[in-house]
C-alpha cells in the first residue's frame, strides 16, 4: 500500500480535520529537548487529495551521514520528489497548481543546523503552493524571533493561523522540551 492509500478521507475545506491529521503526524515525531515535534500534510486543494505527509526527524537529513534533522515540511517535499523521481528543486513542475500545506507550526525561517529553511523550500514552490495553514507560531525556544510567516506573506504566500487547536499542538510540539525542563 502506498502512502497515499493510507490517508483518511477528509471533506473538502475541512481545515480543522487536515490540521488534526497534521497533529497526528506530529505525534509520531520522537520528543527531544533539542527540537519541536511538528507534523505536516500536503494537499491538492482542487481534488482534495492528500499528496504527502511528514513529521520532524522522519527522514534522513540533506547531508551524507546526517541521521535526520529533517523538518516536517521538508519530509513532505522529499517524499513527493522521490515518488515522482525528480529532485526536490523540480517539485514545482509536478505539484498541482493549487497545493496547500498544513503544518502544526509556522515554517522555520532559519535553521541552526545549517540546512535550508522550510520558508526557502516553500518559496521555491510559491507558484503552486500559495497557501499555508499553521497551527501555532514558532516559540522563541531555539530561534529568538522566527519571521517565517512574515517572509512567506511578503512573498505572496497566504498564511492562515488556525487557533482552535493551539493548546493540543503546543503540548505535542514541546513534548521533549517540557519533559527535560
Amino acid at each position: 500500500m502506498s502512502e497515499c492509500d493510507s490517508h483518511p478521507r477528509i471533506a473538502t475545506g475541512d481545515h480543522e480535520a487536515y490540521m488534526a491529521y497534521a497533529l497526528s503526524r506530529a505525534r509520531l515525531s520522537p520528543p527531544a529537548a533539542t527540537k519541536f515535534c511538528v507534523g505536516a500534510v500536503l494537499v491538492d486543494a482542487h481534488t482534495n487529495h492528500i499528496l504527502s505527509t511528514g513529521y520532524s526527524l522522519e527522514l534522513p537529513g540533506d547531508r551524507p551521514g546526517d541521521p535526520g534533522t529533517t523538518h516536517a515540511e521538508h519530509c513532505c517535499f522529499i517524499k513527493m520528489a522521490e515518488k515522482h523521481g525528480v529532485p526536490e528543486a523540480e517539485l514545482a513542475k509536478i505539484l498541482p497548481t493549487n497545493t496547500v500545506l498544513y503544518t502544526t507550526m509556522e515554517p522555520c525561517g532559519e535553521r541552526l543546523s545549517g540546512n535550508k529553511a522550510c520558508v526557502d523550500r516553500i518559496l521555491a514552490l510559491k507558484d503552486v503552493l500559495k497557501t499555508v495553514y499553521i497551527g501555532i507560531r514558532e516559540p522563541g525556544t531555539f530561534i529568538a524571533s522566527n519571521r517565517g510567516q512574515e517572509w512567506l506573506e511578503t512573498a505572496g504566500v497566504t498564511v492562515i493561523q488556525m487557533k482552535s487547536m493551539e493548546d493540543q499542538i503546543l503540548e505535542v510540539s514541546l513534548a521533549g522540551i517540557r519533559s527535560d525542563g
